[in-house]
């Protein structure tokens, strides 16, 4: 589960200053507040003029859209254990600023960008979890037989010219199927390869999986903070560390299509 987050959310940056001192630059406690007091109103259209959208959400989950939804969804994410986290946290301690990357509640349990957005929400509440299950088992059942097998979907994303899908096979085991473009899931892959690994790049939430195939390495790389204008993700095949191919990506939630 931990991994799923990673495909789509940030990754909670392991904190070490101690909880008594102050940890949140002070000319962010305004918006801070104002977001607390917001969550403490239970206003949800006052306190959906507070997102970023789209609002990703644990892979297969769909991301909110827009404020319509986010009222609609609000109790899937802003569950009581949630909503009293925020509500209980003092501004001093409870919360911090991690430079371009924005400002964390705890260790990660949401975020804010320094306009006082909300970007991510890396909670899962008893609904999402549900939900999340529910939509897994759609998904195998919509593949293909030959990888309806998994324990968790990771991703799944399209370059010009192929689809690419990650799935958490158990034990730190990954396996990479690829179609051409044109070609559905339903449709058996091109390409299966398995015992690919994670990777962390930094503490910005950037990863990538790995797979070899004799020569080859094909290299999954997803960029959840990176340069204006860089594509969230990218493909990289290289043989014998010469690169052959580099594309980029866009990530998608094929349960939308």
């Amino acid at each position: 589960m931990k991994k799923i987050s990673l495909a789509l959310l940030f990754v909670s940056i392991t904190y070490l200053a101690c909880s008594q001192e102050e940890t949140l630059n002070k000319k962010y406690r305004s918006i801070v507040i104002s977001f607390i007091n917001a969550v403490k109103s239970g206003d949800v259209e006052k306190l959906s003029s507070k997102i970023k959208y789209p609002l990703n959400r644990a892979y297969p989950i769909p991301p909110i859209k827009n404020k319509q939804e986010f009222v609609k969804r609000y109790k899937e994410i802003f569950d009581d254990n949630l909503a009293k986290k925020i509500v209980n946290s003092k501004p001093e301690t409870d919360w911090s600023d991690v430079g371009w990357r924005g400002i964390m509640l705890l260790r990660g349990e949401l975020w804010l960008d320094t306009d006082g957005k909300l970007i991510a929400v890396n909670h899962q509440s008893k609904l999402e979890a549900e939900e999340q299950a529910r939509l897994i088992n759609v998904e195998k059942s919509s593949v293909h037989p030959s990888i309806g097998n998994f324990e968790q979907p990771v991703l799944v994303f399209e370059t010009a010219q192929y689809r690419i899908r990650i799935d958490d096979l158990g034990n730190d085991n990954y396996r990479y199927a690829s179609w051409s473009i044109k070609s559905k899931m339903s449709d058996k892959p091109k390409l299966i390869l398995t015992n690919g690994k994670f990777k962390p790049d930094g503490s910005a939430g950037n990863h990538n999986y790995q797979f070899k195939s004799g020569d080859y390495i094909y290299t999954c790389l997803i960029i959840v903070m990176g340069e204006k204008g860089a594509p969230p993700a990218q493909l990289v095949i290289t043989r014998v560390g010469k690169e052959i191919l580099s594309q980029p990506a866009k990530k998608i939630n094929p349960l939308l299509q």
